[in-house]
């Protein structure tokens, strides 16, 4: 069982305040009658309305940014990413990864601690596809040492793909891990430098046309091919 209020702001309908004041003008049903008490218990499979809107309820939320530059994927620095959240429970969502200060796109947040875990975790090889905006023109020479796996810090990189289309300065990239300034890093020990950088993909997930700075709650089926991708359909809710 769970507060309603909690649970509304859980949902990303707003601050527990703005759902407080929302519950007590008789805005919020459930199971088909107006309930006036934030307080109010809420299991699960409840029947919620939302100003005659019908309400998904899940058991975690999970949050997807188009980041811009210039924010920090931090709760301490600024501008933070979190300041973009406007309407979710900053409070229970954490980051999937970090995206540089100056790196864009696709940003996700899950207050499903497991998830996170085996997303960002190389053993699982969850596949993250970049943008990338070079000096100097990618070549095949590249393709072959990225493929083979470069080292940083005296380890050896999983295998990563570098895709080179009509123009060898605007490449994609997919990783299978996640370490410090990776991308930047590749390049640089291939004697190139990074101008710009954006993350198209996470694993099933497609940045598509959400609007830079914008935020949106997964969809059902993105959540469900999210949950697959680690392993973790039966915890699926």
């Amino acid at each position: 069982m769970e507060r309603l209020d909690r649970l509304l702001a859980r949902l990303g309908l707003g601050s527990r305040k703005e759902v407080g004041r929302l519950i007590r003008a008789g805005g919020v049903r459930v199971g088909g009658e107006v309930v006036l008490d934030p307080g109010f218990k809420v299991g699960e499979g409840a029947l919620l309305e939302v100003e005659g809107r019908p309400v998904r309820v899940f058991r975690h939320l999970h949050v997807l940014l188009h980041k811009p530059k210039g924010y920090v994927t931090s709760r301490t620095e600024g501008p933070s990413v979190y300041a973009l959240l406007q309407g979710f429970p900053t409070r229970d969502l954490s980051p999937v990864g970090r995206l540089d200060k100056d790196t864009e796109g696709l940003l996700l947040f899950t207050t499903d601690g497991e998830l996170l875990h085996r997303l960002t975790h190389p053993r699982f090889k969850v596949a993250k596809r970049y943008l990338v905006h070079l000096e100097r023109p990618a070549t095949a020479e590249d393709q072959r040492a990225f493929r083979e796996g470069l080292f940083l810090d005296g380890k050896r990189l999983l295998p990563a793909e570098l895709l080179i289309g009509e123009d060898p300065r605007r490449v994609e990239l997919v990783l299978r891990e996640g370490r410090y300034h990776q991308v930047k890093r590749m390049f640089a020990q291939r004697g190139n430098r990074v101008l710009y950088l954006k993350r198209l993909a996470f694993g099933p997930l497609e940045l598509g046309d959400l609007p830079l700075g914008a935020a949106r709650v997964l969809e059902r089926e993105e959540e469900r091919a999210l949950y697959r991708a680690v392993g973790l359909f039966s915890s699926f809710g």
